[in-house]
């Protein structure tokens, strides 16, 4: 497997291409150009000055996350034909940079919940938080504000300018059901693959988080059988999975190592994390340990090592630990110790160890 380390960029994380390769076994940063729009084209010179500053690091530069789908294409509405073209012009110019993995969401409005960003775990670190209770019984405006005041560092998925009318784009969905964006999402993929094919760059779609419906908007990558369905709009490889154990993890009746083992040829990319559920609906997130969350990241290593996967691989989210200033879920720490605990798994494994 490919150990890589999501970076945002110079101008906005606190966590710098020098740290990321001072982490061992870390070869590559997940990347994006984050000021681009969705539906806008990522111009060439633009991405080949990002993938050679990376290089320059000693990093690769092969998976971009994300490359965000315009909501116009969701909604399937006639503009998604300039939006679609943009989006392949896009693949293009990635490709001619060398990027090997495009992850993508098709989630309505929101490409991620939670509710609090720094719920304090027993250990005095805090970490991501989502309260079932509290998504009942608060609005979009509101949860938006308390997730968005005074940040530090800006949160893809969480633009201000995106959701500054956020009850208007949300009503948009209102005679938008499950089947629709289904169908949605397979004109999107029969539009982009073959240039994927021509190009050589597989899109990996990441699952919903949380994988359920929030404010009555429909959701569709949140189970086994959805993957299922997703890997049946196309026939093509290039048609995959960034199988996040922490977004689907959330769920109880998902199987990580299951699905690991079932879409094996069409995972991607692997974001592993671990989550801690309650029976309320609750969860939070945790150390990478399989102990201390609901999802055995020893098993989900496993998995990864009998399918022989050598693609790329990520630490998710951590907790914020040892008074570090960083984005929300996104600190260097917790993460590169994350990174420790895969690979001692990964080590053993390949030495013959860990025998049930």
């Amino acid at each position: 497997m490919k150990m890589i380390f999501r970076w945002y960029g110079e101008n906005n994380d606190s966590v710098l291409l020098n740290d990321i390769k001072q982490i061992p076994g870390t070869d590559g940063a997940a990347w994006a150009l984050h000021d681009k729009h969705p539906g806008v084209v990522w111009n060439q010179s633009e991405i080949q000055e990002a993938v050679d500053w990376i290089s320059s690091h000693g990093l690769n530069a092969e998976v971009v996350e994300s490359v965000n789908v315009h909501e116009d294409i969701k909604l399937g509405l006639p503009s998604r034909e300039e939006y679609i073209e943009n989006y392949k012009q896009t693949i293009r110019n990635l490709a001619s940079a060398g990027v090997k993995v495009i992850c993508y969401n098709f989630m309505p409005v929101f490409d991620w919940i939670r509710t609090d960003l720094h719920k304090k775990l027993e250990d005095g670190s805090t970490a991501l938080f989502y309260e079932n209770n509290k998504i009942q019984h608060i609005t979009p405006e509101e949860l938006i504000k308390k997730i968005t005041e005074n940040p530090e560092f800006t949160m893809p998925g969480w633009e201000p300018e995106r959701l500054e009318h956020i009850q208007a784009l949300i009503d948009q969905y209102n005679d938008i059901t499950e089947e629709d964006l289904w169908k949605h999402l397979q004109y999107f993929l029969e539009k982009i693959i073959p240039v994927c094919e021509e190009y050589d760059v597989r899109m990996a779609i990441h699952p919903d988080d949380p994988p359920w419906s929030v404010f009555g908007l429909p959701r569709i990558i949140s189970t086994r059988e959805d993957l299922q369905r997703l890997a049946g709009l196309t026939a093509s490889r290039y048609n995959g999975i960034t199988l996040c154990s922490g977004a689907l993890g959330a769920h109880p009746e998902n199987n990580i190592p299951a699905m690991i083992h079932e879409f094996k040829d069409r995972i991607h990319f692997a974001h592993v994390r671990n989550v801690r559920r309650y029976d309320n609906g609750d969860f939070i997130e945790t150390s990478h340990r399989a102990a201390d969350g609901s999802v055995d990241i020893v098993k989900v290593i496993q998995a990864y090592h009998e399918i022989g996967y050598e693609g790329y691989i990520r630490p998710d989210h951590g907790r914020h630990l040892w008074g570090e200033n960083c984005r929300p879920g996104y600190g260097l720490y917790d993460r590169a110790l994350g990174i420790m605990y895969m690979l001692g798994i990964w080590d053993t494994l390949e030495k013959g160890g860990y025998k049930q």
